[in-house]
């Protein structure tokens, strides 16, 4: 296991324990992620608050690994957030999704490009209408 997924693991695992301060340590502090629902985030603290406004929106949000990859500096990782709606969730045009208290299992799939020991680079990847979808804000496809 090389360095990049040494690095996303921990990623993952701060994000999901909501350790807020691990987070900003594991991203460089020029890093920029792109998101599917709030474009480019720009900086560690800025990013670490992205996955802020998840773990209160998913207080009990865990993954589900489905694969990991990992070739030279690039880990990309694959599977479902599973979790429980009982808090805000954020929306991209500033409003918030009051708690639904539905459950939701998403895909997602992420890929983080790492630089000594820190994230420079990472895009996340779900979708958007699946999950209003299970939330019950979206028509079910």
């Amino acid at each position: 296991m090389g360095e990049a997924r040494q690095v996303m693991d921990r990623v993952t695992e701060a994000a999901f324990a909501e350790d807020q301060d691990a987070l900003k340590k594991l991203y460089a502090p020029d890093a920029v992620a792109e998101t599917p629902d709030q474009g480019t985030v720009s900086g560690a603290d800025a990013i670490a608050a992205w996955f802020g406004q998840f773990a209160t929106a998913f207080p009990d949000a865990s993954w589900e690994s489905a694969h990991k990859h990992e070739s030279g500096n690039v880990a990309i990782d694959e599977g479902y957030v599973v979790g429980t709606h009982t808090g805000p969730l954020p929306m991209p045009g500033g409003e918030s999704v009051p708690p639904t208290g539905k459950n939701v299992r998403v895909r997602g799939c992420d890929a983080a490009t790492v630089e000594n020991a820190r994230v420079t680079s990472h895009r996340f990847y779900f979708d958007q209408m699946e999950l209003l979808e299970q939330l019950g804000l979206a028509p079910e496809a």
